[in-house]
């Protein structure tokens, strides 16, 4: 038997402490298993509540695209300034460093190239193997409006369906077709809809006028997709709307790799999204980085 101390010490059950119920502090997230909490907080930082994506998945249905023919010279180098990347499980398992600790979140859907009809995706990775490939999200297109609506929204509440048994979330977003109008009207249809089906994350567009009807009427995060590539300040202001307005966060492509500084741009867009820097502010810091060489 061990022996029994002979100090007497009073114990302490703090009763005048409150339990401390560890609040979430993402939007609609709070009723979230603790796996997917964590996944979660490796992409958004806590402490920002926000998230600077690189989304280097272009390739599944456009091939090589500019910038984007060699990823391990152009774009391994940039993903340490981001806070989590968006790719393919192709180029993450040839390409991409497993000693990377940035958070993974990888391209679930595909089928159809930029020849045919792209809306006729089909899910594309098993959840066995996001599982085995340590992902902190699979994410999909989902077309609203386009000719494979409901194939597209059933392909992703299958994935949901597979994230809640595992623990991983799943990022919905919001394709656009050619003959699709890009307004709030059609932003606020489409985030809605994916995130009353159960997504915990919607990736879409900036519109100029009523952004923030998008992000206030979707209740999970919103999470601004960079789009084509614009003038690095554009793009800078339209990350500073976006977040202003309420978005948790951009992920960006194109505005990154195929601008004239990638890193620049890079850091730059890091300083609107975590620090508040104002466009005009982060121009003048990425002219600065771009100077420096």
């Amino acid at each position: 038997m061990p022996e029994v101390d002979q100090v007497k010490q009073e114990k302490n059950y703090f009763t005048d402490v409150p339990v401390d119920t560890h609040g979430f502090f993402l939007k609609g997230a709070s009723a979230l298993d603790w796996g997917m909490k964590n996944r979660l907080s490796r992409i958004f930082r806590p402490d920002t509540g926000k998230t600077v994506m690189f989304a280097i998945d272009h390739g599944y249905f456009q091939g090589p695209t500019t910038g984007l023919e060699r990823v391990d010279l152009n774009i391994v180098p940039l993903m340490q300034y981001s806070d989590a990347i968006m790719l393919t499980r192709g180029i993450l398992r040839t390409t991409v460093p497993p000693t990377l600790t940035k958070a993974v979140v990888m391209r679930s859907s595909g089928g159809p190239s930029i020849l045919k009809e792209l809306s006729d995706e089909q899910i594309a990775v098993d959840i066995d193997d996001a599982i085995r490939m340590n992902v902190a999200a699979i994410t999909l297109q989902v077309f609203i409006g386009g000719e494979f609506e409901t194939r597209s929204i059933h392909n992703m509440t299958k994935l949901i369906d597979w994230g809640y048994r595992y623990g991983i979330p799943v990022m919905a977003v919001t394709a656009v077709g050619k003959n699709m109008v890009r307004d709030a009207k059609y932003f606020r249809l489409a985030c809605r809809m994916c995130a009353e089906l159960g997504a915990q994350i919607v990736k879409t567009y900036y519109v100029p006028e009523d952004f923030d009807t998008v992000v206030s009427s979707c209740p999970v995060p919103i999470v601004m997709a960079g789009g084509k590539k614009i003038p690095e300040l554009d793009a800078l202001t339209m990350s500073y709307r976006a977040i202003q307005e309420g978005a948790a966060g951009v992920d960006m492509g194109r505005n990154i790799f195929q601008s004239e500084a990638p890193v620049a741009m890079m850091k730059a867009v890091n300083r609107i999204v975590h620090e508040n820097l104002t466009p005009e502010e982060a121009f003048d810091y990425f002219n600065s980085i771009k100077a420096e060489g």
